[in-house]
C-alpha cells in the first residue's frame, strides 16, 4: 500500500533519507503507549490512550507544559519522566528492542544507492546509540541528531533543520520519514518531503501535510526505484 499525496511529473531521487526514531526504525511506542499511563498513575493522576498518543514524539518545551495543563501546575514531570524511563528500561528488558518491518531492506537499498541516512530524533543521543547498538544497525546512519540539542524539539522544525544543515543538504532535497503526527508537523514545516509510515494508528489528520504513505519501510523502495 503507497498513497501519493502530491503526484509528481517526475520520479524524486532525495539526496538523503532522514528517519525518526521510535515507532519508525525501532518498535518501541508500544512500550511508551504501556507506561505513561503507569508512571502517571503512580504521581495520582489518571491518563487516557488518547493523551498518550497525544505525545507521541513531542519535544521540549511542548511535553511538559502538555502534561502541566492536563493536570495542573504542581504535576511533576519531571520525577514522573525519570520514573516512566524506569519502567519502559524494564519493557525493553523483557521484550527487546525489535526492528520494525522493512527497515533492515530499506537501509540496505539506500546505503546501495549512494543515499545519504540520518536520523532526527526526540530521544537523547545516548539512548540513541545504544538503542541502534542493540538491534546493530548504526553503522547505516551518516548522520545522529536529536532534538534535545536544538532550540525546541518535535514538532518545531528545529532538529530536521539542524539534520540537514549537518548534512549540507536543503530539505527539500530530503525524505523525512515519520510515524506520528508531531514528527510529520516537524519535519513538514522544515520543508523535508515526509513519508507517513503508521504506528500506533493507521491514519492521522497530518498525513494531508505528506508527500507520500507507505503501510511499511521497504515500500519507500519503490518511491525511489
Amino acid at each position: 500500500m503507497t498513497e501519493m499525496r502530491n503526484k509528481p511529473e517526475e520520479k524524486f531521487i532525495p539526496k538523503a533519507v532522514i528517519f525518526d526514531l521510535d515507532g519508525t526504525i525501532i518498535d518501541t511506542e508500544r512500550f511508551y503507549r504501556k507506561c505513561w499511563p503507569l508512571a502517571v498513575a503512580k504521581f495520582g493522576y489518571e491518563m487516557t490512550d488518547e493523551q498518550v498518543l497525544q505525545l507521541r514524539s513531542l519535544g521540549r518545551p511542548f511535553a511538559p507544559a502538555k502534561l502541566k495543563e492536563w493536570f495542573g501546575e504542581d504535576f511533576d514531570y519531571w520525577g514522573m519522566r525519570e520514573y516512566r524511563k524506569v519502567l519502559v528500561n524494564q519493557c525493553i528488558a523483557e521484550d527487546g528492542i525489535v526492528l520494525k518491518p522493512g527497515i533492515v531492506e530499506l537501509l540496505d537499498f539506500l546505503k546501495q544507492a549512494g543515499i545519504t541516512i540520518a536520523i532526527a530524533t526526540a530521544t537523547d543521543m545516548e539512548r540513541t546509540a545504544k538503542y541502534l547498538d542493540e538491534v546493530g544497525i548504526r553503522h547505516y546512519f551518516d548522520k545522529i541528531c536529536s532534538a534535545v540539542d536544538v532550540k525546541e524539539g518535535k514538532p518545531m522544525p528545529y532538529v530536521y533543520l539542524e539534520a540537514c544543515r549537518q548534512l549540507g543538504l536543503n530539505p527539500a532535497d530530503c525524505f523525512a520519514v515519520e510515524d506520528a503526527p508531531n514528527g510529520i508537523r516537524s519535519a513538514a514545516t522544515a520543508g523535508c518531503k515526509v513519508i507517513f509510515v503508521p504506528d500506533q494508528t493507521e491514519s492521522e489528520p497530518e498525513e494531508e501535510l505528506c508527500y507520500a504513505k507507505v503501510k511499511r519501510a521497504d515500500e519507500i523502495i519503490g518511491l525511489i526505484q
